[in-house]
């Protein structure tokens, strides 16, 4: 697979940990019982990306939600999402060892998310993951989220490497979308989406359940 030293960009929730089902209740119980929306599962699945803001307003227009507001209904949501995930947080199976050999190898490695500081920090410090990242991109570093290539082209930037050296690992069609919009191929963790979800997108290295994959072998 590697004829030259490629870059491992990582998404966070639904990619270093299969989380997504904590973060689609958080949603839905805040879209409808907080806030009187009457969306199904499938609905609020569908329009979980970017910043947590632009979610809201997604879902109820534009001028719902004051800045402070939204800033406000968004914290609620993640502190609900944090304290019921807590307790189920872990690696995707085989990412512990994954880890272990591209840091090895010296193989550059970045986080890329739309998740918030408060969000990042709670997965990257209660799974002491810190040391394996170069570069730490969020929400806060963007000006445009996924499926806009900021958030990736600003990690390959961090990390002094070229687009097309890295490979970025999701879970969302956005965000590798993101990854195509950026020059950069993608491995997709099926923890949130089929693949049928992806079939419009030509940047696809490879479909993987989690990093016990053989074609993760083959990466590093």
């Amino acid at each position: 697979m590697r004829n030259k030293e490629m870059t491992f960009i990582f998404d966070l929730n639904g990619t270093i940990i299969d989380d997504m089902h904590f973060h689609t209740k958080a949603w839905h119980k805040l879209f409808n019982e907080d806030l009187g929306a009457s969306l199904s599962w499938e609905e609020v699945k569908k329009e979980m990306y970017g910043k947590n803001p632009e979610v809201l307003e997604r879902v109820f227009g534009k001028n719902k939600f004051t800045m402070q507001e939204a800033e406000d209904w968004s914290m609620e949501k993640e502190r609900r999402y944090q304290e019921e995930y807590l307790p189920h947080m872990k690696l995707i199976n085989g990412l512990d060892v994954f880890f272990e050999k591209a840091k090895s190898k010296n193989v550059k490695m970045a986080i890329g998310s739309a998740a918030i500081p408060f969000n990042v920090d709670f997965v990257l410090d209660n799974l002491g993951l810190r040391d394996y990242f170069s570069a730490i991109i969020t929400a806060d570093n963007v000006a445009v989220s996924k499926p806009h290539p900021e958030t990736f082209l600003l990690g390959a930037e961090a990390l002094g490497v070229e687009s097309e050296d890295c490979i970025v690992f999701e879970d969302a069609p956005k965000g590798v979308e993101a990854a195509r919009n950026a020059g950069m191929k993608a491995v997709v963790l099926t923890t949130a989406h089929p693949k049928e979800d992806f079939a419009q997108y030509d940047n696809v290295l490879a479909f993987i359940e989690n990093y016990e994959d053989p074609f993760i072998k083959e990466l590093i």
